[in-house]
C-alpha cells in the first residue's frame, strides 16, 4: 500500500473541553454503554453534529442563498432509532466498506470467512462494523478547525478480519466551511481495510435529490453482476448513464433502460476517480438549484461508491418527523474498489504490520 504525502495528515495542536457544554448524552446501548453528542461550528454559521456510536455524522446544518438554514444530511434524532435498523446513515463504516464476494477472502495463503450480512456476501464490515460500536473520543482544537478524534481497536477475529487493528478517524470543521476526515490506521497483523464515511446527503433538505447536479471526475466505473459484486473490469462512462463528467441532474438518466442500473436499482456503483492513489484530488461536485447550496468533494482514495438512495422506501421516519422516501438521499463514498481483495487488478487494500494506513477526505459546502 502506497505511503501518502505527510503534508495532507498535520498534527492536531491541544485537546479543550471548551465546548462541553455542547456536548450531550446521547442515549446508552443495551450493554449500558453511554454514547455522546458532541457538537463543531465555525464562523460561516455551520454545525455539525457527531455521535460516537458509529462516528456517526448525525446533522450538518447551513444557510442556503436566502441565509435559511437546513440540515443536508439524513439521519434520526435518537440514539435507539440508529441502532434499531439505520441503513448507516452518517457513520464510519469498515473495516472494509462496500461488497466481498460471499464474505471470503485469501491473504497469504490462508483463507478468512467474514460474516455475511448482504445476501450472500459481506457488507460494510459485518454484522457489527465500524457503525456500530462506541469509538473513544475527544474534541480538540488546531489551526485547521474545530474537531472530533475517534479511536477504536478492532480485535483479531471481529468479524473475521486478522489483526488486531487500531483505527483512528478525525472530523475537522473549518472556517473555510469543510468537514475533512482524517482516517489512520496500523495493524500487528497482515490485514485489509477500506474505511469510509457513509453520510446521506440532501443539499435542498427534503425532497427527492433527482434534481441536484451531479459531477463525478472519472472516465471509467467498475461494473457489478445481479447481488452488486464488481466483475473485475473496468469499463468507460463514455455513452453511458454513467458518464458524470460534465454536471448533470442526478434524475437524467436513472430510469434509463440499462442492465447496470437495474442491477444497482438506479446508481449504486464505484467509479474510478481520475489522478493518483494517495493524492488529494477532485472526487465530485453537486449543486442543488432551490438552495444555491454546492458541495464539492476531494480524497486521495482511487474510487468513489454513487449510491442514489435506491433502497429508501419511506420506512425510515427520521429527524423532526421527516419521512425518507425512495432517493431522498444520495451517498459519495470515497473508497478503494468493492471486492478488491479478490480482485488483484485493482489497487491493493492489504494493510502490514510495518505500514500506516492513511486517507483524507473532504467535503466542502458554499454556494452557487
Amino acid at each position: 500500500m502506497k505511503k501518502y504525502a505527510k503534508y495532507l495528515f498535520p498534527i492536531f495542536l491541544f485537546s479543550t473541553n471548551a465546548y462541553a457544554k455542547e456536548d450531550i448524552s446521547f442515549g446508552k446501548l443495551a450493554n449500558g454503554q453511554e454514547a455522546f453528542l458532541y457538537t463543531l461550528k465555525n464562523n460561516k454559521n455551520t454545525e455539525i453534529k457527531i455521535t460516537n456510536y458509529g462516528g456517526i455524522v448525525t446533522s450538518i446544518i447551513l444557510p442556503d442563498k436566502k441565509g435559511n438554514i437546513s440540515d443536508i444530511v439524513l439521519g434520526f434524532d435518537n440514539l435507539q432509532e440508529y441502532v434499531k435498523n439505520s441503513p448507516y446513515f452518517g457513520s464510519i463504516v469498515g473495516r472494509y466498506g462496500n461488497r466481498i464476494a460471499k464474505g471470503v477472502f485469501h491473504l497469504n495463503g490462508k483463507t478468512y470467512k467474514l460474516a455475511t450480512n448482504n445476501g450472500v456476501n459481506h457488507l460494510h464490515g459485518g454484522k457489527v462494523g465500524f457503525d456500530k460500536v462506541i469509538w473513544n473520543a475527544k474534541k480538540f482544537e488546531s489551526k485547521e478547525g474545530k474537531g472530533l478524534e475517534l479511536n477504536y481497536t478492532s480485535k483479531d477475529g471481529e468479524e473475521g478480519y486478522p489483526g488486531n487493528l487500531k483505527i483512528n478517524v478525525k472530523y475537522v470543521l473549518t472556517d473555510n466551511n469543510e468537514l475533512k476526515i482524517y482516517y489512520q490506521a496500523n495493524t500487528d497483523k497482515t490485514t485489509i481495510i477500506n474505511p469510509t464515511n457513509h453520510s446521506y446527503f440532501n443539499l435542498f433538505g427534503s425532497g427527492d435529490i433527482l434534481s441536484n447536479k451531479l459531477m463525478i471526475n472519472a472516465n471509467y466505473y467498475t461494473p457489478i453482476d445481479s447481488v452488486s459484486i464488481t466483475t473485475g473490469k473496468l469499463e468507460k462512462v463514455a455513452g453511458t448513464p454513467f458518464d458524470f463528467r460534465k454536471p448533470k441532474y442526478i434524475g437524467k438518466n436513472i430510469n434509463d433502460k440499462n442492465t447496470q442500473l437495474s442491477y444497482g436499482k438506479g446508481y449504486d456503483h464505484n467509479f474510478v476517480l481520475n489522478g493518483k492513489i494517495g493524492k488529494l484530488k477532485l472526487a465530485a461536485t453537486v449543486t442543488e438549484s432551490k438552495s444555491g447550496r454546492k458541495m464539492e468533494m476531494y480524497t486521495t482514495e482511487p474510487g468513489l461508491q454513487f449510491y442514489s438512495g435506491n433502497f429508501l422506501d419511506g420506512s425510515f421516519k427520521g429527524k423532526n418527523e421527516q419521512v425518507y422516501k425512495n432517493r431522498y438521499g444520495f451517498c459519495l463514498e470515497a473508497q478503494h474498489y468493492p471486492d478488491s481483495p479478490n480482485k488483484p487488478s485493482f489497487p491493493t487494500t492489504v494493510l502490514k504490520p510495518n505500514q500506516t494506513y492513511k486517507q483524507l477526505t473532504i467535503y466542502k459546502f458554499g454556494l452557487m
